[in-house]
């Protein structure tokens, strides 16, 4: 496990390899039975990546539920459909409390609008470099794709009064919920690169 950057150390610490004995269990769990397979030598490289995975680790794991979900979200290699859940529900509550009163008809839509718009910042961010563009930046684009993926229709006209300043707000509450998360990570790597 390298140290690079919070993202990818968030990625590395959860990865569970094939040849480890975590994925034996994995296999024995999902296939009902044995699986063999060539057994990979332990190194002094092993030992060395499980002790920075555990800081690391340790440093998710004194997060908060809303904001450790985020993060699974966004750096985990494996992505459940609770934690998903559970990750568009903390950016969907910090969307309302930061918004205007709206109409239910508004705030149903605008649950599906906080939906797209992680999936835009998941896109844009995995990899750990933040690299990637949006690949919906347009509002032709983005109402295209919420038709597409959810069946939600968002009105054209008024775009701007209507729904871009939903879409500004939750991209900043998936950057704030971003930076809570990885904060602890860069903290504790660089502790790490200091006691090496």
């Amino acid at each position: 496990m390298q140290l690079k950057s919070a993202r990818q150390a968030w990625h590395d610490c959860l990865y569970t390899a094939w040849d480890s004995q975590g994925s034996f269990i994995e296999q024995l769990g999902l296939l009902g039975a044995m699986v063999q397979t060539t057994e990979k030598q332990r190194m002094a490289s092993h030992a060395v990546h499980q002790a920075l995975a555990g800081g690391v680790q340790s440093a998710i794991g004194q997060l908060a539920g809303s904001i450790k979900a985020f993060g699974n979200f966004m750096y985990a290699p494996r992505l459940d459909a609770d934690t998903q859940e559970d990750a568009e529900e903390a950016v969907f509550v910090m969307v309302q409390q930061r918004s205007p009163r709206m109409t239910a008809a508004k705030r149903e839509k605008l649950e599906y609008v906080v939906k797209g718009v992680m999936a835009r910042y998941r896109y844009m961010h995995q990899g750990g470099q933040s690299a990637n563009p949006d690949p919906l930046e347009s509002p032709e684009g983005f109402r295209a794709w919420m038709v597409a993926h959810y069946d939600v229709k968002l009105e054209s006209t008024n775009w701007e009064r209507d729904w871009a300043g939903f879409v500004r707000l939750a991209f900043e509450c998936c950057e704030d919920l971003d930076k809570a998360a990885l904060s602890p990570v860069a903290a504790a790597i660089n502790e790490m690169r200091r006691a090496a």
